[in-house]
C-alpha cells in the first residue's frame, strides 16, 4: 500500500473515531446547533417587527424580515460549528491520546484531518437543522436546485476554511477553556456584517469593516442564491475568502503540530 492510501486509510479511521464521538458525547453538538436556533427566534419574533420595518428596501413587518435574517443565521450556524474542533483538538492534545499515536504507525496528518472533516460534517448537520427551523417559522427561498446547490457547496467552504482555523486554534491553546473561547471571534464577526442589518444602516466606521470582512460576501452570496437578490461580485469575493482561510488555517494548524510533537 502507498504512503498515500495509508494517509487516507488513516484519516478514514480517525473520522470514524471523531464521529462516535460525537454520537456518544452529543452535549457539544446540540450546544452549537441551539445557539443559532435560539438566535433565530430571537431575532425573528423578538426584534423583527423594528429591524424589519427599519430595513429600507426589504419587505416590512415582522414576519417577513425572516426572509432578510435567516441566511446571516445560517452562516452563524456554519460559524458555530468551529467550537467542536477547537475543543476537540484541544482534548486530544492536552489529554495524551497524540502521544499514544505518535507511538503507533499512523499517518500524523491523519489526526488533523479526521477533526476538521468529522467536525465539518456535524457543522453542515447543523446548518440543515437550522435551515429546518428557519422554514418551519416562515423562511421562503425561491432557489431552484442548481441554486441550492450552490449554497450547500459554499456552506462546505466556508465551513472546512473555519474548521482548519479552528484546528490551530485548538493546537495553541493550553486548556480546553481556552479552546472553548478562542474561535468566539469567528462567531460574532456576522453581527458585524449584513446578518442582521444592511450594513448602510452602520456608522461609517464599521460599515467600512462590515464591507471588507470575510462573512459579508458570503451572507450576500447566500441571500442572492436562495431570494433571489443581487449578488454581484460577492460570489467570487466569498470564494476567495474561503481558499484564503482555508490555506491559512491549513498552513498555520501544521506548522502547530509540527511544532508540537517535535517536543
Amino acid at each position: 500500500m502507498s504512503t498515500a492510501s495509508h494517509a487516507v486509510t488513516d484519516s478514514m479511521t480517525m473520522l470514524r473515531r471523531n464521529l462516535r464521538h460525537a454520537v456518544r458525547y452529543p452535549s457539544m453538538t446540540f450546544a452549537v446547533v441551539g445557539m443559532p436556533v435560539m438566535m433565530l427566534l430571537l431575532f425573528n419574533y423578538v426584534f423583527g417587527d423594528a429591524l424589519g420595518t427599519g430595513i429600507a428596501g426589504a419587505p416590512t413587518g415582522g414576519g417577513d424580515y425572516i426572509d432578510y435574517v435567516a441566511p446571516g443565521i445560517i452562516l452563524m450556524a456554519a460559524t458555530s460549528g468551529s467550537l467542536v474542533t477547537a475543543v476537540g483538538v484541544c482534548v486530544d492534545m492536552t489529554e495524551g491520546i497524540v502521544s499514544r499515536f505518535r507511538t503507533m504507525a499512523i499517518s500524523r496528518g491523519s489526526i488533523l484531518t479526521g477533526h476538521v472533516v468529522g467536525s465539518a460534517i456535524q457543522t453542515m448537520v447543523s446548518i440543515a437543522l437550522v435551515v429546518g427551523v428557519a422554514l418551519a417559522i416562515g423562511f421562503r427561498p425561491n432557489a431552484n436546485p442548481a441554486e441550492w446547490i450552490a449554497v450547500i457547496g459554499l456552506l462546505a467552504l466556508v465551513t472546512l476554511a473555519l474548521s482548519w482555523l479552528a484546528a490551530a486554534m485548538g493546537l495553541v491553546s493550553k486548556s480546553v477553556e481556552t479552546a472553548s473561547n478562542a474561535p468566539m471571534p469567528l462567531q460574532f464577526l456576522p453581527f458585524v456584517g449584513s446578518a442582521i442589518v444592511p450594513p448602510e444602516s452602520m456608522p461609517t466606521g464599521v460599515r467600512w469593516f462590515a464591507d471588507y470582512q470575510p462573512f459579508t460576501p458570503v451572507i450576500e452570496t447566500l441571500r442572492g442564491l436562495l431570494l433571489g437578490t443581487g449578488i454581484g461580485n460577492s460570489g467570487l469575493i466569498a470564494l476567495a475568502w474561503c481558499v484564503g482561510l482555508t490555506a491559512v488555517g491549513y498552513l498555520w494548524s501544521r506548522v502547530a503540530y509540527d511544532r508540537i510533537v517535535k517536543r
